[in-house]
């Protein structure tokens, strides 16, 4: 009997264990699928309230032939902001890295993107140049505007300022105007870009993000930039050469436009891809409704009054130290309305539903000229009197 009983205490024990095993396992799986279904869940409320926390951020994409020269200006510009709202990419020549020797901005330490190519004005080259940026600047989800700036353009109001300008209209800027005077349009376009949807205007752009992708995305405008629309007149006269030569002389990167140009060049389908490509893509999808037909970035296009012949032509005028003035950076300031010929078309600048000042930026600017008015606190871009570098 005793024999008996210890047995069965023994399996009595046995058992209870086997219980409390299976429900001690049976609690660690439901904490277990809890633990993983509140991660879960945290990570995907995580997901979705990111985007909404970090703050939407502009994209500065710079087309340099190497440096940036006017980089300190920037860096001042750059400096105004607290609040992480920007981005820098620079498309240079291939191989052109930005580091301690090549700039004196920290804001453009390493900003130079990989997949740079030679550009080569007056050719389709420029487009691709700026697809280059923009695809490097769209994987960033957080930048929601993309601006193409020279090395030559400087800044004409703080960061604060210019970001609230940009940011408080959900369009792009984007100088358009129907092309009806210049013989630019080549007819082997046809049909695939109609002559009706031919756009001319300034490359330097602001992009939505929508129009960002528009444009990477883009398989059957550019092919027919590519084939059919070059400066056939730089070729002919040997410009391009001349450009190349030079690459190693000049500080600028346009300085192959105070090459005068042929006077019957009208005769030619001169046909410049940067000043066309992105104004035509947006009327070829029919979304003209969702810009703002003007640039945010000023340049000189009157030389009529110059006393210098080199400074004559179809191309902007380059401010050297004797034109860097506060009354010009005012002047530039003071535009509010921009009028275009062709069109007999009245754009008057507003922002945020009230009337404001056209450009936010300006072009084109030597070193010597951009740093004098830096210094001078002309710009107005900081609230600090900037001392010599």
């Amino acid at each position: 009997m005793k024999r008996r009983s210890h047995s069965g205490k023994f399996q009595f024990h046995h058992r209870w264990r086997r219980k409390l095993f299976a429900m001690l396992m049976l609690v660690f799986c439901f904490a277990s699928f809890f633990l993983m279904e509140s991660q879960y869940r945290r990570i995907k409320m995580l997901t979705l309230i990111s985007p909404a926390s970090q703050k939407p951020k502009i994209a500065f994409l710079f087309i340099a032939r190497n440096r940036i020269p006017l980089d300190v200006v920037w860096d001042v510009f750059f400096r105004g902001d607290t609040e992480n709202r920007f981005s820098i990419y620079v498309h240079s020549r291939p191989g052109f890295l930005l580091n301690t020797a090549t700039t004196r901005s920290a804001f453009f330490l390493n900003r130079q993107i990989n997949d740079s190519i030679q550009v080569e004005w007056g050719e389709a080259s420029m487009i691709l140049a700026e697809r280059n940026l923009l695809e490097n600047a769209l994987m960033d989800p957080s930048n929601k505007r993309f601006i193409f700036l020279s090395d030559s353009c400087i800044p004409l109001y703080n960061f604060s300022y210019t970001y609230d300008y940009i940011m408080s209209t959900s369009t792009s800027f984007v100088d358009s105007f129907a092309d009806t005077k210049d013989s630019r349009y080549n007819p082997k376009m046809h049909p695939v870009i109609p002559v009706e949807n031919w756009r001319k205007g300034s490359q330097w752009v602001v992009l939505t993000r929508k129009h960002a992708e528009i444009v990477i995305r883009d398989e059957s405008v550019f092919p027919m930039f590519q084939s059919h629309c070059k400066a056939s007149f730089l070729l002919s006269f040997g410009c391009a050469s001349r450009y190349q030569q030079g690459l190693d002389k000049k500080s600028l990167p346009e300085f192959w436009r105070d090459h005068p140009f042929p006077a019957d060049s009208s005769k030619e389908h001169n046909c410049i891809p940067d000043e066309h490509y992105v104004q035509t893509l947006l009327a070829q999808k029919g979304l003209e409704g969702e810009i703002t037909r003007r640039s945010l970035t000023h340049s000189s296009w009157d030389l009529s009054s110059s006393g210098d012949p080199k400074r004559r032509g179809w191309h902007p005028a380059t401010y050297k130290l004797a034109d860097a003035t506060p009354i010009l950076i005012q002047s530039i300031k003071g535009i509010d309305n921009i009028y275009y010929e062709t069109e007999y078309r009245r754009e008057w600048c507003t922002s945020k539903g009230k009337p404001s000042q056209c450009f936010l930026f300006a072009r084109k600017f030597t070193r010597p000229a951009a740093l004098w008015l830096l210094n001078t606190s002309a710009l107005g871009i900081s609230d600090k009197e900037i001392s010599r570098r």
